[in-house]
């Protein structure tokens, strides 16, 4: 046998394109209302506060006028695009025409892109007014459960979750119309998972776990994202802003939904193929008394 033999060895590549862990999309889209618009800026309501009756009280007296206070949300669009080249040469190179894959990249880019949106939202100032020239901020003071509350410095439990829907009831949300959810990360999971009142049935008609994972308890639904943000909280320390909210009460607007477009780069040498996608879109805070921030450790 030729000791040269090796020469004559072979490359086998793969003939998969397999696509990194990474979230697949957008999680949240479809857990907060949407709408479709045109232009710089656009409105998805106008609100009404609430008002009281009054009583009557003389006979044929002069007739008041009762005016109920309003509001109008703003949202504004920002524009993302992802432009990917693949070169002719590459092509030749693979067993495969990966185009596939990196438009589905891009796709599952540009929904987490829509969720930062949504979750930068939550507790930002949103824009209010006749044409969205004031700043409405976060109620603090009244839509925050403290990290301590059920333990000092504690990450999510049963009384933290309690805490925040009962502040949801005391500001009338309708429970029973508007479902409520909440967006956790692995560290919050993991803590509910050491709550005896969510995995013992003792104290549920049904199961909590499905599959090892909590999806709805208290009549939360629970969804997983670890895009939340983390920062300082009223026990001065690094925690993560868990949202619980109300459907109602976040808004994603949409100027452009994302669409995507392959085509060739004649411009260019080698003339590459590039997938592009490209979205506009915005969400802003509908309603404070719909969303509360849970502080956890």
């Amino acid at each position: 046998m030729s000791v040269n033999l090796p020469g004559h060895y072979v490359v086998q590549y793969a003939n998969n394109i397999q696509l990194l862990l990474q979230q697949k999309g957008s999680k949240l889209r479809n857990l907060v209302m949407t709408g479709s618009y045109v232009g710089k800026q656009a409105s998805p309501v106008d609100q009404i506060g609430s008002i009281s009756a009054q009583k009557v009280a003389s006979r044929f007296a002069p007739m008041g006028r009762v005016d109920a206070p309003v509001d109008r949300r703003w949202v504004f669009p920002n524009d993302y695009d992802l432009p990917q080249l693949i070169d002719q040469f590459d092509k030749l190179r693979l067993l495969l025409d990966p185009s596939s894959s990196y438009v589905q990249n891009a796709m599952y880019a540009m929904g987490r892109a829509m969720d930062d949106e949504i979750i930068d939202a939550f507790f930002a100032d949103a824009k209010t007014g006749e044409t969205g020239a004031t700043t409405t901020s976060f109620a603090t003071a009244t839509q925050t459960v403290g990290v301590s509350t059920g333990g000092t410095t504690s990450s999510l439990n049963v009384a933290k979750l309690r805490a925040a829907k009962r502040i949801l009831m005391a500001n009338e949300v309708d429970l029973d119309s508007d479902p409520i959810t909440c967006i956790i990360t692995a560290k919050e999971h993991d803590a509910l998972l050491n709550e005896i009142q969510i995995t013992s049935m003792d104290f549920n008609s049904k199961p909590v776990l499905v599959d090892g994972k909590v999806q709805q308890f208290l009549g939360i639904n629970f969804v997983h994202c670890e895009r939340l943000k983390t920062g300082i909280d009223d026990a001065s320390g690094t925690s993560n802003m868990i949202p619980l909210f109300a459907k109602s009460g976040m808004h994603l607007g949409m100027w452009n939904d994302v669409t995507t477009d392959i085509s060739q780069r004649k411009d260019l040498q080698g003339l590459p193929w590039q997938a592009y996608a490209y979205g506009t879109f915005g969400a802003t805070r509908v309603e404070e008394k719909k969303i509360v921030r849970v502080w956890c450790r």
